[in-house]
């Protein structure tokens, strides 16, 4: 059955963009957020925190009533924060429609619990995992907004509910594959977002592109690694979900992560970096819960580990440089071989 109505919890740049996706493709989308300014706003039609100058949809309303923006929906997107989602749900479960799909945009890691989303949907929710998916690829908000063409990837552990709602936004400037490693496809949507933070900092520096493609392929090797050692396929991060978004957040502006990177390479504190981020810098808050679930599977994270010394404090961006250069000589590759 098509899925031709639908809620998206969260009004920020990327929930906004993914409505109007969903508009274009044909489906009645409720928005739903707390902000009655940015409520109005979206109901006339723009959202010009996030989104300046960009039409949106007729077939986009907004309510700060999350029961009357979820009732009867068949799908629900969460497009919160990460550190928001399990309250999100919590407030929404008792109005989801019978057999309502849930889709993730959030990447990271819960604080505390060290879960991926699809582990905090499932908690929070009472949907069971097989109504649950999550989306992830290269996927620049604004560059969607304009509706310029990109791919990207639906991923659940039942492929019928991944087709449905890939048909679902699948539209003449979105394109949706589809897979069934929901742990690969959430893990590289959560540690890219760390490397990109890295490779921010050094272009931030001045440093050029040799650095920021090894950084790049250094970090698809240790985003590789720990996906696998959890259980991921490795094709995964060869695929949209991993190089191609990868790609895409560590070489735009358009990136919060890669964007405070270069701030704090160029010279800024952290807390400097922070205040003129338009949105949560998801690669800063999930630094430190990846590198806690890398060790617990014996996985070795040197970008990561270098971010997280950085964003606690515990080394500035010129150590951080040092930390990676002064590393004993290995294989190339994703496994760790010492020469």
């Amino acid at each position: 059955m098509s899925m031709t109505t639908a809620a998206v919890l969260g009004t920020g740049a990327w929930g906004t963009t993914f409505a109007q996706v969903l508009a274009d493709a044909g489906v009645d989308v409720t928005m739903w957020g707390r902000n009655t300014d940015t409520i109005a706003f979206i109901n006339g039609h723009e959202n010009p925190t996030y989104l300046p100058g960009i039409t949106l949809s007729e077939c986009i309303e907004a309510t700060t009533d999350i029961a009357r923006a979820v009732s009867g929906k068949q799908l629900v997107v969460v497009a919160v924060p990460v550190k928001a989602v399990r309250a999100t749900l919590e407030a929404a479960r008792a109005s989801f429609a019978p057999n309502a799909a849930l889709l993730s945009l959030a990447k990271g890691l819960e604080l505390g619990t060290l879960k991926r989303v699809d582990q905090i949907i499932a908690d929070a929710s009472g949907v069971p995992g097989s109504r649950i998916a999550v989306l992830s690829g290269p996927n620049l908000s604004r560059e969607i907004a304009d509706r310029q063409p990109t791919a990207t990837v639906v991923a659940s552990s039942d492929v019928e509910l991944a087709k449905e709602i890939a048909k679902a936004c699948h539209n003449s400037y979105f394109r949706p594959y589809v897979s069934s490693d929901v742990v690969g496809t959430e893990m590289a949507g959560a540690t890219k977002n760390v490397i990109a933070v890295a490779i921010g900092a050094a272009e931030g520096m001045g440093l050029g592109i040799n650095t920021r493609s090894t950084l790049i392929t250094r970090g698809l090797a240790e985003m590789t690694r720990l996906g696998t050692a959890l259980g991921a396929d490795p094709a995964t991060f060869a695929g949209l979900s991993g190089i191609g978004d990868l790609v895409a957040t560590c070489s735009s502006r358009l990136s919060r992560n890669f964007s405070l990177g270069h701030r704090l390479g160029s010279g800024m504190s952290l807390a400097e970096a922070m205040a003129l981020s338009p949105g949560v810098v998801e690669g800063v808050a999930s630094a430190g819960p990846i590198l806690q679930v890398a060790a617990s599977v014996g996985v070795d994270m040197p970008i990561t580990s270098a971010v997280v010394e950085v964003v606690e404090g515990r080394a500035s961006i010129a150590d951080m440089g040092r930390m990676l250069l002064a590393r004993p000589q290995k294989m190339d590759g994703w496994k760790i071989e010492l020469v």
